[in-house]
């Protein structure tokens, strides 16, 4: 008779955990430009109500959380809803030239526009660094 000894997994359990989380969501469909003195995010989350989303920046990156209001179906097994019911995560890194401070962010029909104001967008002479 043979014996199959399996390995222990020595990873830490902070990083099973960060692992687990990102399971847990879905990435979502969204597009970026950048327009005049701003940036333009617009992304695609269908189903999540306004309380549901979170958008934290740390340095030059930008998280947006979207969670959907979940409810369990009579005929959930059925169904196999498991992936259309995940919740969405995106993480962007914009860069450092932006003031997020000045965030602007509207969600009207699953369509999240975040608008975010470049640092001292004045025109091209303030890019420059002179006075207009």
């Amino acid at each position: 008779m043979n014996t199959i000894i399996h390995h222990l997994d020595t990873r830490s359990s902070r990083s099973r955990a960060a692992e687990s989380t990102s399971v847990d969501f879905r990435h979502p469909n969204y597009d970026c430009r950048e327009q005049g003195g701003e940036v333009r995010l617009v992304v695609y989350v269908p189903g999540v109500d306004p309380s549901g989303v979170e958008i934290t920046a740390s340095g030059p990156d930008l998280v947006v959380t979207a969670r959907k209001s979940h409810f369990i179906r009579t005929n959930f097994r059925a169904l196999h809803l498991e992936a259309a019911q995940k919740d969405y995560l995106l993480k962007l890194r914009l860069g450092k030239g932006l003031d997020y401070s000045k965030l602007n962010a509207e969600i009207h029909d699953g369509i999240l526009t975040v608008t975010v104001p470049k640092l001292g967008a004045g025109g091209p002479r303030s890019r420059l660094g002179l006075a207009a």
